[in-house]
């Protein structure tokens, strides 16, 4: 019973899944149907040459008519001709709705994907996310774009030929469809197996891909060059790679068995129905069969044989992409826990007060906030302060949704960020992250990440004020230098002091600064310190700092300790209180004090 109630439940999700897929075609249903219609028209000519060649053979041949042969050789080539050019175009009409539906469907899929938070992201390999935005859209590309066209070509063709078959001759069209049942007792098995052939392939491309893409970034070949480790790196690609060949094999092996099966259905059913029609001509003396007819009858079993092969072949296709549609649909139907309010509230003239009202937030069931409240007036300069692992950053991914606080609220100018339009919030708030991400493109298009309209002269400015100008200008192609991949031409400091320039350019009214001068020595911190205050006017900024240094002017300081603010002031008063803040600050002063000695 359970065995019978899986079953049940797996044809429901299989229909479920069809009506899903044949959705896809709905926005370009008027060219379906135009290209429906020309797959009529091709089905219908692609019948008249069977029956011109019977009257060639029957009259003309056997009469010795050359009028005949002549008029009935000149229309089959005109059917045939006309069938072509209608194969032809609806041909290109199915390829066109396949290619606007894949279009549609990596779209959704991109979109999607980019709607997800931060969590996502985080908890999922990039190479996973790779595959199935290419290699699974590409999987299911055939299946669209040609395979349920072609089917229904073929489910006319199969129809239609059977119907001039009947015609012809009934007994040996009753001989020819025997063979029916075993074209679908071997499309079922073989598109249950290939199905699932199909799935661990597409599953292992995946751990391959991730493994590579982990590996071959220009961090992942940085730690195998500096640990040594090439031989057991080596040994891991070797396992993953043969377990993909492995199942590539499988898939080969499943397309020689099935099409060698169909070979040799299809040259058995000639036979047989030679058999039958010497029979019933010559020991039955049926004079109703004709050399014409009987070679027109093989002529129409060939070309149902072939639709019939095409529709068992695209069954085993189709079964074996819903494994790729499944995977594709899996991250469609992922929810967005991030989502835009019904009716976001617009963020006009802001001010950037940003309030915290009792805020908690769990990382993967892990407390990592506990009831966090404070308030930072517009223009203030707010740090944060704690050991690692205390919550500062996730703190700061709370204010421009990276993720969603769990209770309590985070407000801007008194707006809970949850009703505020995803895009005001995302123009009103900056960030220079602890971890500088540079695309591979040039300097220019680095910083118009920002601001894609800035002109050449706001640019410049913003890189002087990060000053950062003078060693762009030296570069080879000055503004137009490719950065290189994840921005490995620049020093880790040059790297930094290009995002600080961003996000000037950027102009936000809540910036968050985080470790933004980890990377920068001595001079280059004091210059961009420099920048920097001229930058947090009238704004409100939170930086996040181990150097406490660089914070001793912040007008409050909020210092976190397993998730929860545990002492608040500015830095004289929270030093006198000889808690955490007096601690970290005494501790990383005497380091510094031995390292110098």
């Amino acid at each position: 019973m359970a065995g019978e109630g899986t079953k049940k439940e797996k044809k429901q999700l299989d229909r479920a899944m069809v009506r899903r897929i044949l959705g896809l075609f709905k926005p370009h249903k008027r060219m379906v149907w135009l290209t429906l219609g020309a797959v009529v028209v091709g089905v219908l000519l692609g019948l008249l040459p069977p029956f011109f060649l019977q009257h060639i053979i029957d009259v003309g041949l056997q009469q010795k008519r050359l009028d005949v042969i002549a008029e009935f050789s000149l229309l089959t080539v005109l059917a045939v001709i006309a069938g072509a050019a209608f194969t032809l175009l609806y041909g290109y009409w199915s390829c066109v709705v396949g290619q606007k539906i894949m279009c549609d469907l990596r779209r959704t899929l991109f979109t999607h994907l980019q709607s997800m938070s931060l969590r996502f992201f985080t908890s999922t390999r990039t190479g996973e996310i790779q595959t199935r935005l290419i290699n699974d859209v590409q999987g299911v590309q055939t299946v669209v774009s040609n395979t349920i066209t072609d089917q229904l070509s073929n489910l006319g063709i199969a129809v239609s030929t059977l119907a001039a078959m009947i015609i012809l001759d009934w007994r040996l069209t009753i001989l020819s469809v025997g063979m029916i049942p075993l074209f679908a007792l071997f499309g079922n098995w073989f598109g249950e197996f290939a199905r699932k052939v199909r799935q661990g392939t597409q599953e292992q491309t995946g751990e391959l891909n991730s493994m590579m893409q982990e590996t071959l970034s220009v961090s992942g070949i940085l730690l195998t060059k500096t640990t040594g480790r090439l031989d057991v790196l080596t040994s891991k690609f070797d396992v993953e790679n043969q377990k993909l060949a492995g199942w590539q094999i499988k898939s080969t092996v499943v397309q020689y068995m099935f099409f060698g099966l169909i070979r040799l259905i299809t040259q058995l059913a000639p036979a047989l129905v030679y058999w039958l029609a010497g029979w019933l001509m010559i020991s039955q003396g049926d004079a109703s069969l004709t050399i014409g007819k009987l070679i027109a009858f093989t002529y129409l079993q060939t070309r149902m044989f072939f639709p019939m092969t095409g529709l068992l072949n695209a069954q085993v296709e189709i079964m074996s992409s819903f494994a790729l549609f499944e995977r594709i649909f899996e991250y469609i139907d992922m929810p967005i826990d991030v989502k835009e309010s019904a009716n976001p509230e617009r963020l006009e003239n802001i001010q950037g007060r940003v309030e915290f009202r009792g805020v908690k937030f769990s990382y993967e069931d892990r407390p990592t906030l506990e009831d966090i409240s404070f308030i930072a007036e517009p223009g203030q300069l707010v740090a944060l302060v704690g050991p690692s692992g205390a919550g500062k950053t996730t703190m700061t991914y709370l204010i421009p949704r990276l993720y969603d606080a769990d209770q309590g609220q985070v407000l801007v100018d008194g707006h809970d960020v949850k009703n505020i339009s995803l895009v005001d919030l995302a123009s009103n708030v900056g960030a220079v992250t602890q971890e500088t991400y540079l695309l591979h493109t040039t300097v220019r298009e680095n910083l118009r990440v920002a601001k894609p309209d800035a002109n050449d002269e706001d640019i410049e400015l913003a890189c002087r004020s990060a000053a950062i100008h003078d060693h762009i200008a030296s570069l080879p192609d000055g503004y137009d230098t490719i950065v290189g991949e994840r921005g490995y031409k620049l020093s880790g400091g040059e790297k930094q002091r290009l995002a600080i320039a961003r996000a000037i350019l950027k102009n936000p009214k809540v910036l968050i600064l985080d470790e933004a001068t980890s990377a920068l020595d001595t001079r280059s911190e004091r210059l961009i310190q420099a920048s920097l205050g001229e930058l947090m006017k009238g704004r409100t900024t939170f930086a996040i700092a181990h150097r406490l240094s660089t914070i001793l002017a912040a007008d409050q300081i909020l210092v976190l300790d397993k998730g929860r603010i545990v002492e608040r002031g500015r830095h004289a008063g929270l030093l006198a209180q000889n808690g955490l803040y007096s601690r970290l600050y005494h501790e990383q002063f005497s380091s510094l004090s031995e390292t110098t000695a």
